[in-house]
């Protein structure tokens, strides 16, 4: 049954027959005026099918969905667990029937939520079910707010222990929240009394400690109601000792959510205060400002900026390839480092800049009343401050720095917005080759969050399987008869259309999906080409390896364990490498290729021509094929250059006994000038395009009439 909202109108029953209604439709009419009732999200799901019967407004709102594109899904698209996958495995046989879990639901617009889903039966009269009711419950805000309750609670809870105070926290009605070992120490008061939460009877042993009991409750009811953010009082005890009693309102958010209570002795008073500052805003390796000391000075810049109109910048500076320093020359020496460049960066400041290190290598230089040109003169002061050779124990050694700048106001109004701003600024400092600077630039903002999206959608089109192989056919330049496949990843998103593979491919190479999609390929080309093997088509099928992809440690392995599984003998796979793998760690490239010869799989470079040739290489690899990228191909024969490389790389082959394989080819003037040259193969648009695997068969099977058709008349 086709899925549709609960609030469409009901499909209209067949033509009129004698007789009542089948109980059928009513039923079916009863549940859907059910579902457009219940204020929860909800849907109903025909057991057999998995299709949904109709879906109510509550879970198109909370799922980001319209109306048209509920026809598509169906129980599977909605799970949000293997749980509730399992659960309608379980009721396509007839086992399923109730399900209560906590999982997760993603929105059309590509939020998680997370849910507690419940699946119930819907059974009318004495008949078994056939459909459930799904209802959700969105649990997002509620967990997020208990983890944070949490985690504020671990925090406080760690704080309170870090300090020399007696601390107790209450909340507005003024029940124990927390405290710490030396609020009992301090009042004498066994710890059992306030881990138990005796409320009454801890604040009644408070008061009965204090020379004066009736005076103290007094001031505490005083203090309680005071609307000023701290308010202090002293207090004598019984046993001698002298306590300074100081409260203020703990706020969350704007609001006062309770109240703090810290108790000590008079006399460490102000020595205890100036520890906990400097232990809050300073950083204890170089004695800067940190990045809680740089949030309030952003703070501060900010309302000078909006009362004077004025502007300033905001530098975020991070030590190039530090790392190398820690590992070659240890910690200890790291540590001095960033105090040597702390100290160099000071000398390069206008009075009243404020710098703070943020972060293990990173340092933060806020530039007041400074323009676009102010910002990069202290910027490029920076970079000649720091780029000074160094010299310790006896070694010299050079550090750079990249540097991102986030200008006020034109780059953001916020100091978490500046920051952020800066800090992508800086980065794009490192892609550019590092001891730079660069500003920050809004397009960049938009196109991370392009690549964050692509990363997503990416993800879950793999969870998804939709991704799918197309494979181009390897044609013998002299016959015309297809001798091996190339297979291509596809990728059609539901919301993205066709998604291009030089679009999302640089994307998964840079977060490290290419592995997950590398594997996924390698499985299903072997399986595809096992496949064509025991229907008596035995075909090589070539595909591409990334070079993280090769690089990792299990890379052979994972070949193996596919080849393997699939039954498939290691000369019908073709492995089509880039050069850049071979030449990055040629030892460890000529190991493994070793390792891949052994299980018979063929080797072949895929683009040559575009990276960093070497002959070196081509000599020791256990190398058959060189493909010759596409960019040379377009302009044969036509253009004197890219004719003269293809020569150049054909000839280079024969030397070294290789085939060569030419991709991109069109027309055909390049395969004429190709077979001339003595290229051995060919794929391109002018044989057949990627096709998908019962297209590849029939052009396969066909293959003798597609010899005919390329044969050139009047050729030897």
């Amino acid at each position: 049954m086709t899925a549709r909202s609960a609030r469409a109108r009901p499909a209209r029953p067949a033509a009129a027959t004698r007789g009542p209604r089948t109980p059928a439709v009513t039923v079916q009419q009863a549940w859907l005026a059910m579902l457009a009732a219940l204020n929860e999200p909800a849907w109903i799901v025909d057991g057999q099918s998995l299709r949904l019967l109709g879906i109510n407004p509550s879970a198109l709102a909370l799922l980001k969905l319209a109306d048209d594109a509920v026809e598509r899904l169906d129980a599977l698209a909605l799970a949000g667990s293997p749980e509730d996958l399992a659960f309608w495995d379980d009721v396509k046989v007839g086992r399923g029937t109730h399900l209560r879990s906590e999982s997760v639901a993603m929105t059309a617009d590509g939020r998680l939520l997370q849910v507690q889903r419940c699946i119930a039966p819907l059974v009318c009269g004495t008949t078994s079910a056939t459909h459930f009711l799904v209802t959700v419950h969105d649990r997002t805000d509620m967990l997020r707010a208990q983890t944070e309750r949490e985690t504020l609670v671990a925090e406080l809870q760690a704080t309170l222990e870090s300090t020399a105070d007696g601390i107790l926290v209450t909340d507005l009605a003024g029940r124990i929240r927390a405290f710490n070992r030396r609020f009992a120490q301090l009042w004498g008061m066994p710890e059992d009394l306030l881990s138990e939460r005796h409320d009454d009877a801890v604040f009644d042993w408070m008061r009965r400690s204090v020379t004066d009991s009736r005076g103290y409750q007094r001031r505490l009811a005083g203090l309680q109601e005071s609307a000023l953010m701290r308010a202090s009082e002293s207090l004598l005890l019984l046993s001698g000792q002298t306590l300074e009693m100081v409260t203020q309102p703990q706020v969350s958010r704007g609001r006062p959510i309770g109240r703090v209570w810290a108790f000590r002795d008079r006399t460490e008073l102000v020595s205890a205060d100036r520890r906990i500052e400097a232990l809050t805003t300073t950083d204890s390796l170089t004695g800067l400002p940190n990045r809680r000391h740089l949030g309030d000075a952003l703070d501060l810049a900010l309302a000078h900026a909006r009362r004077d109109s004025s502007t300033f910048a905001l530098l975020l500076l991070d030590m190039d390839r530090f790392k190398q320093i820690n590992d070659s020359l240890g910690l200890a020496t790291g540590d001095r480092v960033l105090v040597e460049v702390a100290d160099r960066i000071k000398t390069c400041m206008r009075q009243g800049d404020l710098l703070a290190r943020i972060g293990g290598d990173q340092f933060a230089l806020l530039v007041h009343k400074a323009d676009l040109r102010g910002a990069e003169a202290a910027a490029a002061r920076v970079l000649e401050a720091t780029g000074r050779a160094h010299t310790l124990e006896g070694t010299q050694f050079t550090l750079t720095c990249s540097v991102g700048i986030a200008l006020y106001p034109a780059d953001g109004t916020e100091g978490g917005t500046l920051l952020r701003h800066a800090e992508t600024a800086m980065q794009r400092a490192k892609q550019g080759g590092r001891a730079a600077y660069r500003f920050h630039q809004p397009t960049q903002d938009a196109d991370l969050r392009e690549r964050m999206r692509l990363d997503h959608a990416m993800r879950q089109a793999l969870a998804a399987n939709r991704f799918r192989l197309a494979y181009q056919p390897q044609v013998d330049i002299a016959s015309g008869a297809i001798v091996g496949a190339e297979a291509l990843i596809r990728w059609r998103d539901p919301e993205l259309g066709d998604v291009s593979p030089a679009r999302f491919i640089p994307v998964a190479e840079e977060s490290g999906f290419i592995i997950a999609i590398g594997d996924w390929v390698l499985g299903q080309a072997v399986r595809q080409a096992a496949n064509w093997r025991s229907r008596g088509m035995p075909l090589p099928v070539a595909v591409n390896v990334s070079a993280l992809q090769f690089q990792q440690a299990d890379f052979v392995d994972r070949v193996a364990e596919a080849l393997r599984s699939a039954d498939l003998p290691g000369a019908l796979l073709e492995l089509e490498l880039t050069e850049s793998i071979l030449v990055r760690d040629a030892s460890d490239a000529l190991q493994r290729l070793h390792s891949l010869a052994l299980l018979g799989a063929r080797l072949a470079i895929d683009d040559f021509g575009t990276g960093y040739s070497s002959l070196a290489y081509l000599k020791r690899f256990p190398i058959e094929k060189l493909k010759i990228d596409r960019s040379f191909i377009r302009g044969v024969p036509g253009d004197g250059s890219d004719a003269g490389i293809v020569h150049a790389i054909i000839q280079m082959a024969r030397a070294l006994n290789l085939k060569v394989i030419a991709e991109g080819v069109e027309t055909e003037a390049q395969r004429q000038y190709l077979a001339r040259e003595g290229c051995d193969l060919l794929q391109g648009f002018l044989f057949a395009p990627a096709l998908d695997p019962f297209s590849f068969e029939e052009r396969l099977n066909g293959q003798s009439a597609n010899r005919r058709r390329l044969r050139v008349v009047g050729d030897d």
